[in-house]
């Protein structure tokens, strides 16, 4: 009879926390938080999808499995650890915002509620101190996805993703040719983000026709280029009178849950200046990225 041996560690122990507190979160959500609609669902998607991807984590690591693994361990537990952390951040944000902002009442229902936001908070801290115990640190070789660059491309993609969520309810990018640019720009860099992530964690970077470096490097210029046009032209298309803009929040904002249509709009500015100095960053420290070929 085959025996697991359980060895400790910082690193295990934090990822014990994160399945706990995840599991906590979206079991109180789900039994006593009384809500519904696409705001809860995508906090339970977070939670029950960062409970799912730590589960397996574990599993493969106290069963010795990474070596038959479909994937490249090296780059895996990280990529998920920063999906994850991002996830729990937004659900901690969203949650308490759609569902007790604004609440009165004091009762079991609103309890659920803020236990559900507390877990949901420590989650996103241990999933954090994950990744800050798992990163590359500087002189050392390790997988891509451990590097600063690799981390930013989890970030790249999220934001992207959390953009594509505002401009799309209502549809805000169809107005004006410069917008449509503006929504090429999010997809564009996306979809190649994305892919350069699913490259290095099935490790099918040496496939390619071209040195993965240089590629990068490219990229990421490419990247801040196109994210320093969009950043410039979303504020001046929604926010400027002279482009049919709105420079004030309406009123009957105050009043609902959640954020209005004019609060998306200044998210999405946000976000893309935001993603602009990711990708200004991932362009400074994939420069000095050093690569050793095996």
């Amino acid at each position: 009879m085959p025996l697991v041996i359980l060895k400790s560690s910082r690193l295990t122990w934090v990822r014990l926390a994160a399945l706990v507190f995840t599991c906590v979160a979206f079991s109180v959500a789900a039994h006593g938080g009384a809500v519904s609609g696409g705001m809860y669902d995508w906090s339970i998607f977070c939670w029950a999808f960062s409970f799912a991807g730590t589960l397996l984590v574990l599993v493969v690591e106290l069963m010795g499995l990474q070596s038959r693994a479909p994937v490249s361990w090296n780059n895996f537990p990280i990529s998920f650890a920063c999906y994850a952390s991002l996830f729990c951040l937004s659900a901690s944000i969203i949650f308490p915002l759609y569902f007790l902002k604004g609440e009165t009442r004091r009762d079991e229902v609103r309890d659920h509620r803020i236990a559900s936001s507390v877990f949901s908070c420590l989650a996103t801290v241990a999933y954090f101190v994950e990744v800050s115990l798992t990163r590359a640190q500087p002189g050392e070789v390790a997988g891509y996805m451990a590097t600063v660059p690799g981390l930013l491309k989890v970030c790249e993609t999220f934001v992207a993703s959390v953009i594509f969520a505002f401009v799309s309810n209502p549809v805000s990018y169809d107005s004006h040719p410069a917008l449509k640019w503006c929504m090429a720009v999010y997809c564009i860099c996306f979809v190649i983000s994305a892919a350069i992530v699913v490259m290095c964690v099935g490790e099918c970077t040496g496939f390619l026709p071209f040195p993965f470096a240089r590629f990068l490097s490219a990229y990421a210029l490419l990247a801040v280029a196109m994210y320093l046009t969009a950043t410039i032209i979303w504020p001046i298309f929604k926010f400027d009178s002279r482009h049919s803009g709105t420079s004030r929040r309406p009123d009957f904002c105050q009043y609902g849950h959640g954020l209005c249509w004019w609060d998306k709009l200044v998210a999405v500015a946000v976000l893309t200046a935001l993603n602009f100095l990711i990708y200004l960053a991932d362009l400074v420290y994939s420069a000095r990225l050093v690569f050793v070929t095996a």
